[in-house]
């Protein structure tokens, strides 16, 4: 049984399997596309909103360092990434590469577990950018009624209509192609990071040093109750989580750390990418650098331009220039906000139907959803599935409790991709890597031990939560994917395909 359940997929057949005409999508990305696919995705709902709470609750003036930390986390697993992406050219991201080296059932794991991460984010971020065209048409006079804005009216009804439209709308986008996407991206994109140069440029005139003292404030213990939305590092090593001081700088780096999701979906379009081996390491990196500067410098000028316990939690940024008497800047950081949201929703909504599609391709998911569009060349069955699915999810239901749940999925497949790279590394030294990580196997220890220790400061609560999800997955598997997959014995596996070689 355990031979079945840690059969591998050759990478020889992973990538003989993107030109079956049925199931090949069209290659059209350039290095720069996928670098604004990845500056889309990354820069969202985390430079406009969780700046202010990890600075207000947890980590002063010094949350600047929270974001290196986390981004210094996302570098280490990027360049994980970088080498696995460009060695197995693939759409499906971690799940492929899994598949090529953990073997079959930790594969279905963490392509289950990306199903949830990018399904959950994108319904999450489609409700924030609702919220922030409800407050624009408010200040424009415009009121839709409570019913169809996501809030309880007299009836006890509520459907977000807007998030839900804009979920609809991005995934005609995606059906229709991935060039067609990619000029959407570059457009928003183009307007997104305008404004937050704005932001950085005009705040910088409103610093004043003395917000920055302290700079790492006092730390202030929290009682310790072992409840379950203290952090698990408090309930196995018996460290209380604390407010402030050189804690509170990893406990906001854990917070922060959600700012940083979506680099890891540019490796989902390798398989659309015309040169993946030299052009998906270049946009992963490079979108991460990109928006790792960005958010450091807004961290900064936003604490120096207003003190950080006077900081606002929903809208940090745009307070914070009212506060120093400019509000017309508030309104167009609204405005940025917004169009910044449109891409994050539709990247989150690409990586999502890639690795479905990709499950659906090796039989893990019924075959039906892994056919392609025969003009546009797109995973549009599997696209529409989950694009009306995540529609309905985003206009019932508040997800903002279960944003850390987001986090957690994404560091399981960050610690998964670097040790994956450790393992074929060793199984097959022999494949042609454009790209290396360099410092085996350092740097890849490094990573799943960083991302340990941010899932460690995630509330127990989101373990308990993720838990589930694993072991309905875990059903799912066992009831289908592990009879239906093409590497089953009674199937037809491909040539030479056969159980994991011993390490």
């Amino acid at each position: 049984m355990s031979s079945t359940l840690f059969r591998t997929k050759n990478v020889e057949q992973s990538i003989q399997d993107t030109e079956e005409p049925e199931h090949a999508l069209k290659k059209s990305l350039s290095a720069l596309d996928l670098t604004v696919f990845g500056v889309g995705v990354i820069i969202g709902t985390g430079i406009f909103v969780l700046t202010g709470t990890a600075a207000k609750n947890t980590a002063g003036p010094a949350v600047s360092l929270s974001f290196v930390i986390a981004g210094a986390v996302c570098a280490l697993a990027a360049l994980c990434y970088a080498e696995f992406a460009s060695t197995v050219p693939v759409a499906g991201s971690a799940y492929t590469f899994s598949y090529a080296s953990l073997g079959e059932l930790p594969a279905w794991i963490i392509g289950w577990d990306l199903v949830l991460e990018l399904a959950l984010g994108t319904a999450v971020v489609a409700v924030g950018w609702s919220g922030y065209i409800h407050s624009l048409l408010d200040n424009w006079g415009w009121h839709l009624p409570e019913a169809l804005g996501g809030r309880d009216g007299a009836t006890g009804f509520g459907f977000d209509i807007l998030a839900a439209a804009l979920v609809l709308l991005l995934t005609a986008i995606l059906v229709v192609g991935m060039k067609v996407s990619a000029r959407v991206t570059s457009v928003v994109v183009g307007i997104k990071v305008a404004v937050v140069l704005i932001v950085i440029i005009a705040g910088a005139f409103f610093v004043k040093g003395a917000n920055y003292d302290p700079f790492i404030p006092e730390e202030q213990p929290v009682a310790a109750g072992g409840s379950l939305k203290a952090p698990l590092v408090q309930l196995i090593f018996g460290w209380a989580p604390s407010h402030f001081g050189v804690m509170g700088i990893f406990t906001a780096a854990s917070v922060v750390f959600f700012a940083f999701i979506g680099f890891d979906v540019v490796a989902t379009a390798a398989e659309e990418t015309r040169n993946p081996q030299r052009d998906v390491p270049r946009g992963i990196l490079g979108s991460l650098v990109i928006c790792t500067a960005l958010y450091v410098a807004v961290s900064i000028v936003v604490t120096g331009m207003q003190k950080y316990s006077s900081l606002s939690v929903e809208a940090p940024l745009a307070d914070a220039f009212k506060a120093t008497g400019h509000p017309w800047f508030a309104g167009l950081i609204s405005f940025g906000a917004a169009v910044g949201l449109t891409t994050v929703c539709m990247i989150l909504l690409l990586g999502q139907s890639r690795v479905f599609f990709a499950m659906s391709r090796d039989g893990l998911l019924p075959r039906f959803f892994s056919q392609t569009h025969p003009k546009y060349r797109t995973p549009y069955r599997s696209t529409i599935l989950l694009g009306v699915v995540i529609a309905i999810v985003a206009g019932f239901t508040s997800l903002s409790e279960l944003a850390e749940l987001v986090n957690i999925g994404t560091l399981f497949a960050f610690a998964i991709v670097a040790l994956s790279v450790i393992i074929l590394r060793r199984t097959r030294p022999d494949l042609p890597r454009a790209f290396r990580t360099p410092l085996v196997p350092l740097v890849p220890v490094l990573s799943v031990l960083a991302s340990l220790w941010l899932m460690l400061n995630l509330p127990a609560e989101t373990w308990l939560r993720f838990a589930v999800w694993m072991l309905i997955g875990f059903v799912v598997y066992f009831l289908y994917g592990r009879s239906h997959s093409r590497l089953a014995p009674r199937g037809h596996p491909p040539a030479g395909e056969g159980p994991r070689p011993p390490a």
